[in-house]
């Protein structure tokens, strides 16, 4: 096993046979790793955290640290990372908390820069590119591919649509619906991101449904309930708007205006 020589791998942990650890990087006992995952030079993975394969984590990261929360008092919570993610230099993620689901996911293929932060109890899907010094309160949940760029914040039991766009220094105190484009903090609507929709394969008449959607939620003065109810027979045509339905049957908090 490629393990430096420098590097603290408790005897309990379970790491799969190809996986490296780099020097002076520190994992604890209740740590899993697998195939094909590479581990940097100081990098700290503690708690009960298990990590799939070939994901990246490069120097000075922390996974499964405690949660920053007064209510933690030590309980055997989770860190749960999927395949083929990306963590850049110091960026952080704490395992969960008892006062929710007690679990951390992050899932499949998302880059993660460098500073960025995932606090506990927080749920990413898959593809997902968090710039740099991006961060999540607890409790926040992030749906597939979605863009958060540089200092963008996300207040904490927030939900964040699926292939949504937060620009840079961002402040997200509501819950974003699917495909919207936000700036601003607090982070205010500023269209669809039909540049991302595109490339993901979206056809234009797709695109162009979502737009209309998008106006319903926003420019038709409708409250958030008769939205929705305006909403239910387009999305039995559109698969795109019924994404951004759901999301925003999903908001608990309200969405941004």
């Amino acid at each position: 096993m490629p393990v430096d020589q420098s590097a603290q791998v408790h005897p309990e942990a379970q790491l799969a046979d190809d996986v490296e650890v780099g020097p002076f990087s520190v994992i604890g006992p209740n740590v899993k790793i697998g195939a094909g995952t590479r581990v940097g030079p100081h990098v700290v993975i503690t708690g009960h955290t298990t990590i799939g394969r070939e994901n990246q984590i490069y120097h000075f990261v922390s996974l499964g640290a405690e949660p920053q929360h007064r209510v933690y008092k030590g309980e055997p919570t989770r860190l749960t990372i999927g395949d083929r993610n990306t963590f850049r230099e110091y960026c952080s993620v704490h395992r969960g908390t008892t006062i929710d689901q007690s679990e951390t996911i992050i899932g499949d293929d998302n880059l993660l820069m460098a500073y960025t932060h995932i606090a506990h109890d927080c749920v990413l899907g898959n593809g997902i590119t968090m710039a740099n010094g991006a961060s999540l309160a607890g409790h926040v949940r992030i749906g597939d591919f979605c863009i958060l760029a540089g200092f963008a914040l996300v207040y904490q039991f927030r939900r964040i649509g699926t292939m949504s766009f937060l620009a840079y220094c961002s402040g997200a105190q509501q819950d974003v619906p699917a495909f919207v484009r936000t700036a601003g903090a607090p982070a205010v609507p500023h269209g669809i991101n039909s540049v991302g929709m595109r490339r993901r394969g979206y056809s234009d008449e797709e695109v162009a449904a979502v737009k209309r959607a998008y106006r319903t939620i926003y420019r038709s003065k409708l409250r958030l309930e008769e939205a929705r109810e305006a909403l239910r027979e387009p999305a039995e045509k559109s698969p795109a708007v019924r994404v951004m339905l759901d999301s925003l049957e999903a908001a608990q908090r309200g969405i941004i205006r």
